[in-house]
């Protein structure tokens, strides 16, 4: 029958979406903080504290609740490295 297919298929987009929502939270973009904006130190703080730890600093931005430091290590790897915005630890370092 058509409809159990299109049922089906149906179904299957409906897995694979709540799949894909929940990959996403599991990068700690969610994960960071649960403090107001207004709590948050300045973006140029997490890109510093990249730096003092060695990193090569080429773009930051906010993702979620945190700050997503896109750096590459001394010898040239990348890397997406997730502060916490509040008290600028790093929660999550993912190969690029």
């Amino acid at each position: 029958m058509k409809v159990s297919t299109f049922t089906a298929a149906g179904m299957a987009a409906v897995l694979a979406a709540v799949a894909f929502a929940g990959s996403a939270g599991a990068h700690g973009f969610d994960t960071c903080t649960q403090e107001p904006k207004d709590k948050w130190k300045p973006q140029a703080e997490a890109e510093a504290a990249a730096k003092a730890a060695g990193y090569t600093v080429t773009r930051s931005k906010v993702e979620g609740s945190c700050y997503e430091v896109y750096a590459k290590d001394k010898d040239g790897k990348k890397f997406e490295l997730f502060y916490n915005p509040v008290d600028l630890t790093l929660v999550e370092k993912h190969d690029d």
